[in-house]
């Protein structure tokens, strides 16, 4: 089985527990091809401690792709938080109400501790600092699933990727087929283009069958592909295994491709029959179209 390097995947779940956090948790991970894995987070200020298990556990599971991952925790309800009052502020706007009442006989003097305690600063209030393993045993369950969603869609489109790659690499080799074909009638037409001109040469002379037969061997020898072909059959034979053996195989059949457009470069320059030249491009142009389908595989 092979993997895209393409994916999406989300969960949101409301976590609740006695003992430990409850709160909402969202996750969102996707990714794009990468020739490594790297793996970028974003997560709220007050709970940077979990971004290191969620990247272990997130490499544990892939292998490359450019992953990006967006958690948000919500607040917890079973939080506890602490009030401090601001105890010299307070009264320091007390003295201050005092001098206003003081110095405006008409404004009532309604001076009371709630009123005070509107003031900005004057109360405080900070929430208790959580337990980071209560935290992770929170978060950890809706990073796994919206990790399953994500390598489930990986999974599918690396599906259809395998699928491409190979009904391409059958097309190619149905083209190799034609063209093993028809090689070896380019030798006999070439020698009886040659035996017409010497023919046209020499008029009524007798032509040199020996010479004939070395100009054949010669340009038989030059226009030989055999080689090719049979490295090129190999790269098929090689490329399908490691498709089917499936793992994290994108660089690995990225070099295949590479030796499938050598062999295939070789065979377009020693061919001089036009209408094998426009197989050879036609061989070329559906490598490309394998090459650029492997740059999405994991």
């Amino acid at each position: 089985m092979i993997n895209s390097m393409t994916g999406y995947g989300r969960c949101e779940m409301t976590v609740n527990s006695d003992s430990g956090y409850s709160g909402s948790i969202i996750v969102e991970i996707k990714s794009v091809n990468h020739r490594y894995l790297e793996v970028g987070m974003r997560v709220n200020r007050d709970y940077g401690f979990v971004e290191d298990p969620v990247k272990k556990y997130i490499a544990s599971k892939i292998k490359r792709g450019k992953v990006d991952v967006y958690i948000s925790i919500g607040t917890s309800e079973n939080a506890e938080a602490e009030v401090n009052v601001n105890i010299p502020l307070a009264k320091a706007y007390c003295v201050a109400l005092q001098k206003i009442a003081e110095s405006c006989p008409d404004v009532t003097n309604d001076i009371t501790a709630s009123l005070i305690a509107k003031y900005p600063d004057v109360l405080n209030v900070r929430k208790k600092a959580e337990d980071e393993k209560d935290i992770m045993d929170a978060v950890l369950p809706v990073v796994q699933s919206a990790m399953n969603d994500f390598i489930g869609m990986r999974t599918l489109e690396g599906e259809n990727l395998k699928n491409d790659v190979l009904s391409r690499c059958d097309t190619i080799s149905a083209i190799v087929d034609e063209i093993e074909e028809r090689a070896p009638m380019i030798v006999t037409e070439y020698r009886e283009r040659l035996t017409e001109k010497m023919k046209d040469i020499l008029e009524q002379s007798a032509v040199d069958e020996q010479r004939i037969a070395m100009e054949a061997a010669i340009f038989a020898d030059k226009i030989a592909v055999d080689e090719e072909i049979v490295r090129l059959r190999s790269h098929f034979v090689q490329m399908k295994n490691v498709i089917n053996d499936g793992g994290a195989v994108g660089r690995k059949l990225d070099f295949i491709v590479q030796e499938m457009n050598r062999e295939a470069n070789t065979i377009g320059s020693k061919i001089t029959d036009a209408a094998l030249g426009h197989k050879v491009v036609d061989i070329k142009a559906e490598l490309e179209k394998i090459r650029e389908q492997i740059q999405n595989i994991e």
